[in-house]
């Protein structure tokens, strides 16, 4: 299945490919301030549906993550980054979703804050 999903005032915009059996939420100290929910799929799963250099990019601590925002309204799209394994990998802002059903979802807490 693919989800359509963007930021509030729709400059970013993209389709993931796949279906969320559960999401994270991680309290570290970016994650906590964000409040998202998110599902992990390989990179080639997301399709930006607007030009990449449009979407903002926010790195810290170790600089691994490139969390991805809309400059305009300030949402928080997805994330990118690399899974143990070696692969590349997306963090969706299911928030961002227009047909997903949050709360029948299961939420796993992960404690970002501590690694």
């Amino acid at each position: 299945m693919t989800h359509k999903g963007s930021c509030h005032c729709g400059r970013i915009a993209f389709e993931v490919e796949g279906e969320p059996a559960s999401v994270m939420a991680c309290n570290c100290s970016i994650c906590r301030r964000k409040g998202s929910l998110m599902w992990f799929v390989p990179i080639e799963h997301l399709h930006l549906a607007t030009p990449e250099h449009d979407a903002s990019t926010y790195m810290f601590n170790k600089h691994v993550i490139r969390h991805r925002f809309c400059p305009v309204c300030g949402i928080h799209t997805h994330g990118e980054g690399t899974a143990p394994d070696g692969r590349a990998m997306a963090a969706i802002n299911v928030r961002c979703l227009e047909d997903i059903d949050i709360d029948a979802l299961p939420v796993t807490h992960y404690d970002g804050r501590s690694h």
